[in-house]
């Protein structure tokens, strides 16, 4: 295994790991709220609707996300935006419940877009700090 002398250990450092965790979360969160929301805590139509298969997207990047791939991290952050325009929307035009859910739609929306944003800047971060490390002279 070619491994170099100088270089730092290339696990994920504790920011890294905790930003991984709160993106995962919330997206987790965003789930099994917008399943909730639509099929039992205030459906648009009473037994449930079919606006619960809105959380589909949003099971796509689920792996992703587990797997620490960058890429997926920069295009949910993008994602992230259609749903809380949906909940901030909800937020003031929805009854309560309804409009209590979408402002935890929203929360979760921006814990997922902070978390995704800070993981993808950690981590470039982290990787450039390792190529000065490995080539000094540079």
């Amino acid at each position: 295994m070619n491994t170099i002398p100088n270089a730092p250990p290339t696990s994920a450092t504790p920011s890294v790991a905790l930003t991984r965790i709160l993106a995962v979360g919330s997206l987790l969160g965003l789930i099994v709220l917008g399943l909730a929301w639509e099929l039992l805590l205030a459906p648009l139509r009473p037994g449930g609707s079919w606006l619960a298969l809105k959380v589909l997207p949003l099971c796509l990047p689920l792996a992703g996300l587990l797997k620490t791939r960058m890429y997926t991290y920069r295009w949910v952050s993008l994602l992230v935006w259609l749903y809380f325009t949906e909940g901030a929307v909800r937020a003031y035009s929805d009854k309560p419940p309804g409009n209590y859910l979408a402002m935890v739609e929203v929360f979760l929306c921006l814990t997922l877009f902070t978390a995704c944003a800070l993981h993808v800047r950690l981590r470039l971060k982290n990787a450039a700090t390792a190529a000065s490390h490995a080539n000094p002279a540079l």
